[in-house]
Formats: structure tokens, C-alpha cells, sequence
């Protein structure tokens, strides 16, 4: 069964085409992830999907209802979870008092106990909102989107601009919801994040998704695991075909400030391309590798850094 499917989604700001015909499923008890960079769709996509933004054409069914207004989207709106991606809390409220509030606009509902401990904030439910960290807030975001019961949770990229700790901290509560059966469909640039949550990921850019299997199943399209990256700081750098033509090779990808090559073997391809830079006469500013991502899948695919505007 799918929890969310929509079909030919177009939306348009102006001359702007934020989204381009999208069509896109989520399966009941999945998680999926839309990454892309700033300005590809995600947010209005979702924000589509959520009702709160109408399209200019396409067809959407959440939960196997539509936003058709009245008792249909009343109902609806019951059985989701929604964290925006800059929720906007009362200051002056305490924790405690945020949740009650979320509470009041539910026929069912966690209780307050229920809900802090879920987002592990307990020992915060007596501060003011404006008090938290960053991560604390986010987790209050999130839990004001749970205190429904959702079936379905919306997660518009729950993580950005948190440390490392909160952002984990916040990987942990995804999870329980996740591991509880429920659904949740989240935006991020944050590869990492992707990889670590989501069952299914789709990759937007300009409006459309132009890649969408497994975490695994797209970092398998570069046809290998490993990825060297290396700059010269003089010396002319080595031709495509040069590089291709090295053991191990599966691909070449320039860029103005470094090189990246797709590699099968890195214990055969990095010996091989320091040989032919020291036959050229260059000299390294840069050498690093790792295992291939999701973000060298996107640069594949456009081109572009998943940052670039």
C-alpha cells in the first residue's frame, strides 16, 4: 500500500518551474528520503504533499485521501506529523506547555509524558523554549509533530545547522518512530543521513527526480566503491584519457579545483597515478580518497556539488 503517491506534480513561482511533473510513491512503513540541493524542489514538494501549498497541476493521495477541504482533510491531518523546516516556537512558553498546547488540536494524542520521552526531553519540560539548543528545539519540533500518534510523518530537513551530537540524537528518535511501524518521508542534503535512515532515496534537481532505488543500489551505479580525489599544485594536469587509462579506473570527473576518479582497486590505482605525476613532473596539494556516496552519485548524475546554488 502506498502512504503517499502523487502523480504529474507541477508548481510554478512566477518564471520559476519549482517543480517539474514529479511522480513519486512511498510505501507504508518506509522511510524516504527526497535529498537534492538548495532551490531543486523538496521543500515545495512537501510542502505539496502536506497541503499546506496547493500545485498548479498533478494529483496527490496521502493516506489513500486527498486534500479535498472539509472533514476529509480534518481527518487527514489527524493521522500526520509535520516538522517545517524552520518551526517557529513561543519563547516564553515552557516545554511542557508547547506540547500541551500541540496536544489541544488532536482527538487523540501521546500524553506529555509520553511525547518528552519519546524525544529524550524529560529533564527540559520545565524551560522556556527560548532556552533550548538548537538541538533541543529541533527535538521539540519533532516531538510536536508526534504528539498526534502520526501514521505518517513529514521531516523537512530535520537536521540543518545541528552538531554532530544533536543531529545523531535526533537520528535515534527517526528511528523509533521508524522501528514502530511508522512512515516517514524527509528532505535533506545530507548524504550521511540518507544513507543511515531512509529505505528509499530520491535525488532531485531543478524540479524533477532524476535518480531512485536504495541507498546501496545508486552508490552500485558508479560502478565502484571507492572514489580518489587529488589537485596539483604545479604541473600540468594529466589528460581524461590519461587517468581512464590507469588500473582500476572506472571513471574521471574534473572539476576547476580538484580531480575525482571512480576507482575499483585503490591499492592499484593510487600507486599508478602517483607514477604518472611524478612522469609529468607535478606535484600534489591534494590526495584523499573514500567510499563512494550518495553525493558522488549526485555530482555524477549533474555535474554539480549537492551545496551548489
Amino acid at each position: 500500500m502506498s502512504a503517499i503517491r502523487c502523480t504529474g506534480l507541477v508548481k510554478r513561482y512566477g518564471d520559476v518551474l519549482a517543480v517539474a511533473g514529479l511522480d513519486l510513491a512511498v510505501t507504508e512503513g518506509e522511510c524516504f528520503g527526497l535529498l537534492g540541493p538548495n532551490g531543486a524542489g523538496k521543500t515545495t514538494t512537501i510542502e505539496i504533499l502536506e497541503g499546506l501549498t496547493p500545485p498548479d497541476a498533478g494529483d496527490v493521495e496521502i493516506l489513500g485521501l486527498r486534500w479535498t477541504g472539509g472533514a476529509e482533510t480534518r481527518a487527514l491531518r489527524e493521522r500526520l506529523g509535520i516538522q517545517l523546516q524552520d518551526t517557529q516556537l513561543a519563547d516564553k512558553l515552557t516545554v511542557e506547555e508547547t506540547v500541551r498546547l500541540f496536544r489541544s488540536f488532536y482527538q487523540s494524542s501521546h500524553t506529555v509524558d509520553e511525547v518528552l520521552a519519546l524525544v529524550e526531553l524529560e529533564e527540559k519540560r520545565g524551560a522556556w523554549v527560548g532556552k533550548l539548543s538548537g538541538g533541543q528545539k529541533q527535538r521539540l519540533a519533532v516531538a510536536c509533530a508526534l504528539v498526534s500518534r502520526p501514521e505518517l510523518l513529514f521531516l523537512d530537513e530535520p537536521t540543518t545547522g545541528l552538531d554532530p551530537q544533536s543531529r545523531r540524537q535526533l537520528w535515534d528518535v527517526i528511528g523509533r518512530f521508524r522501528g514502530a511501524g511508522g512512515t516517514i518521508l524527509l528532505t535533506t542534503h545530507y548524504m550521511e543521513e540518507a544513507e543511515r535512515l531512509c529505505d528509499r532515496v530520491a535525488i532531485m534537481d531543478h524540479g524533477k527526480i532524476i535518480a531512485l532505488d536504495t541507498p546501496r543500489a545508486l552508490i552500485a551505479l558508479l560502478g565502484a566503491e571507492h572514489v580518489v580525489e587529488f589537485a596539483l599544485a604545479d604541473g600540468a594536469i594529466p589528460t581524461v584519457e590519461e587517468l581512464a587509462a590507469l588500473p582500476g579506473v572506472r571513471a574521471v570527473r574534473p572539476a576547476p579545483d580538484r580531480t575525482a576518479l571512480t576507482v575499483a582497486e585503490v591499492h592499484r590505482a593510487v600507486p599508478a597515478l602517483l607514477v604518472l605525476l611524478e612522469r609529468r613532473g607535478a606535484a600534489l596539494s591534494l590526495l584523499a580518497t573514500h567510499h563512494a556516496t550518495l553525493e558522488d552519485v549526485f555530482v555524477t548524475l549533474t555535474g554539480r556539488q549537492l551545496r551548489d546554488a
